[in-house]
């Protein structure tokens, strides 16, 4: 296959491991900007051009798209799946998996296990607002922080109040979520391809630090999830629509809850954690998505003919 990689930097670990992964199975690879990407959006004939060049003849797109430039990445994705290139995930899936909002409200449709959660723009009572999620302590997040940014655990109802204002005052959409205090400052990345989890690993936080991520000073180790662990991470990964998907849990006492269903899930922490190639377990999954189209179409041709 000739395999487009959208990544804005080609020197990034999961970029480089996707990069050797697919040249060790014998594919062409070839990373693009996304940023640098433009596109004629023609009727007959929709293009994609790179550095002044058409780009033609690709097989199969791995979108790693930072949440900062969402919308023009998904609109170069939609071009390419226009163009009839098999995306590894598909652009409407990412837009959704993007918008906090949405993402629980259907996560929640389908009956999995969410967090208390509250959504206001301007409420006339954030006290009413504060105990819809269970009052304090709870979490405060801005709907389009990333990697731990614009989260803040509010430990008093005082606190919760002043952020809360304080948040308003700057109007930005906030969430409201309950805090989960039982699980000590740690969370589950489910690496989640196809219909299976094919890795897991808990985050935990440093010491003194409610977050986990670990861009902010977290660990990463092996650990063994429960069958209701891993059934909640494929069921939020097939809610969003993603092939290839990082899901986070929480241990709660009332079961598993997901935090967050990431379309681009970072492959070094995981790798490392649990000694998995993971990069080479999605270019196999690419491989077999591709096969099967391939299987369908020569299928109808067949068909066609009779």
């Amino acid at each position: 296959m000739k395999i487009a990689i959208l990544s804005r930097n080609p020197k990034l670990y999961s970029t480089q491991r996707l990069v050797v992964a697919a040249q060790q199975r014998g594919h062409e690879v070839r990373v693009l900007d996304v940023l640098r990407c433009y596109m004629n959006i023609a009727t007959h004939k929709p293009q994609l051009h790179y550095k002044g060049v058409a780009l033609e003849d690709f097989d199969a797109v791995i979108p790693r798209i930072g949440a900062s430039v969402t919308f023009y990445g998904a609109a170069v994705l939609r071009q390419f799946e226009m163009m009839g290139v098999l995306p590894l995930n598909e652009s409407v899936a990412i837009t959704r998996s993007r918008d906090k909002l949405r993402s629980l409200q259907l996560l929640s449709r389908k009956g999995i296990g969410l967090p208390l959660t509250g959504f206001a723009h301007k409420p006339d009572d954030i006290k009413d607002l504060i105990r819809m999620v269970g009052g304090a302590p709870l979490v405060i997040k801005l709907l389009e922080g990333t990697q731990g940014i614009g989260v803040v655990l509010a430990e008093t109802h005082q606190a919760a109040e002043s952020v809360i204002e304080a948040f308003m005052g700057l109007r930005v959409n906030i969430l409201v979520q309950e805090f989960i205090a039982e699980a000590g400052g740690a969370d589950l990345r489910c690496l989640v391809i196809g219909d299976k989890v094919i890795a897991a690993m808990k985050r935990q936080g440093k010491e003194g630090e409610f977050r986990s991520n670990l861009h902010r000073g977290g660990s990463a180790s092996l650990i063994k999830i429960t069958p209701e662990e891993r059934s909640t991470a494929v069921r939020a990964a097939q809610t969003m629509g993603l092939n290839v998907a990082g899901v986070d849990l929480l241990r709660s006492n009332h079961g598993p809850v997901v935090m967050e269903v990431n379309s681009s899930p970072g492959l070094e922490g995981i790798e490392t954690a649990t000694g998995k190639d993971i990069a080479d377990t999605i270019i196999q999954f690419l491989e077999k998505r591709q096969s099967e189209l391939a299987g369908k179409s020569s299928g109808t041709r067949t068909r066609g003919k009779g």
